[in-house]
């Protein structure tokens, strides 16, 4: 997905990747792409406008609208606005995990996972 201005200028990138749930042998085809991963990008010079929110909100849906039980994302730990982001629209914080997650700097960061189920709407 992408989110453009009003003169047509990309401003975001959103995404909606199906995912298979971790199963047991014996249910493993129901949960072949059971869930999905929501992620979004905001160009810098944008950010702190509620475009965010906006997008995530509107990939959230689309989700949701496709039938998945779950969605999740995950960012950075440091990354505080991503996060508030998956809080305001509902989701939950289900893990930290350490050093897990190699940045552009070359140190590794601690990430954070988020998710809500369509029940859970």
């Amino acid at each position: 997905m992408v989110a453009e201005d009003s003169v047509g200028r990309m401003v975001g990138l959103g995404k909606v990747a199906p995912e298979t749930a971790w199963a047991q042998d014996e249910v493993r085809i129901r949960a072949a792409g059971a869930q999905a991963e929501i992620g979004w990008l905001i160009a810098p010079d944008q950010q702190g406008r509620g475009l965010g929110t906006e997008l995530a909100a509107a990939l959230l849906e689309i989700a949701f609208d496709a039938d998945y039980r779950r969605v999740t994302a995950y960012c950075f730990a440091a990354n505080e606005p991503s996060w508030r982001i998956m809080e305001r629209i509902g989701m939950r914080r289900e893990g930290t995990f350490r050093q897990d997650s190699l940045h552009r700097s070359g140190e590794w960061l601690d990430s954070y996972a988020y998710a809500l189920l369509a029940s859970e709407r």
